[in-house]
């Protein structure tokens, strides 16, 4: 069942239930994936859909970070539809998990102990394992301490 089947669900569960800010979080959610897999001109693979969830939270995330304080019904609307997209978007991987993954690509790289001069070619191999999967700042900084600095 695609994301967008499961949003859809939810937001007539919202209307149901007469939960009008959790039906409009959803209604937006909805037409983003909608028109991702229009301008795609295809159904969108799960990587995509959770790609697009975590653009929307970062972006809602930003609208938050950035209202004024005395602002509090923009900052209440990013929080519940932050709070509604989290639903829809998979777990991040955690440190534990980054080091597993940068250990796996040591070895398939040959490397045994990682300098500066080997970051790109780590990095080459290694985003394309964890996008969409941990955010890239965590995995830079979990690579950096295991390449000692």
């Amino acid at each position: 069942m695609s994301k967008i089947d499961v949003v859809r669900a939810a937001m007539v569960e919202a209307m149901k239930a007469k939960d009008k800010p959790r039906k409009d979080a959803l209604s937006m959610l909805l037409s983003v994936l909608k028109n991702a897999q229009i301008d795609k001109r295809a159904d969108l693979t799960e990587d995509e859909e959770n790609a697009i969830v975590k653009k929307e939270i970062r972006q809602t995330q930003e609208t938050f970070d950035s209202a004024p304080a005395d602002r509090e019904d923009i900052r209440s609307e990013a929080a519940l539809r932050i709070a509604v997209y989290k639903e829809f978007a998979p777990e991040d991987m955690g440190v534990d998990q980054i080091r597993d993954v940068i250990g796996e690509v040591l070895k398939e790289l040959e490397i045994e102990t990682p300098t500066n001069a080997d970051k790109g070619r780590i990095m080459k191999v290694l985003m394309p394992k964890v996008k969409g999967k941990a955010d890239g700042k965590l995995v830079n900084e979990t690579l950096a301490k295991m390449m000692g600095k």
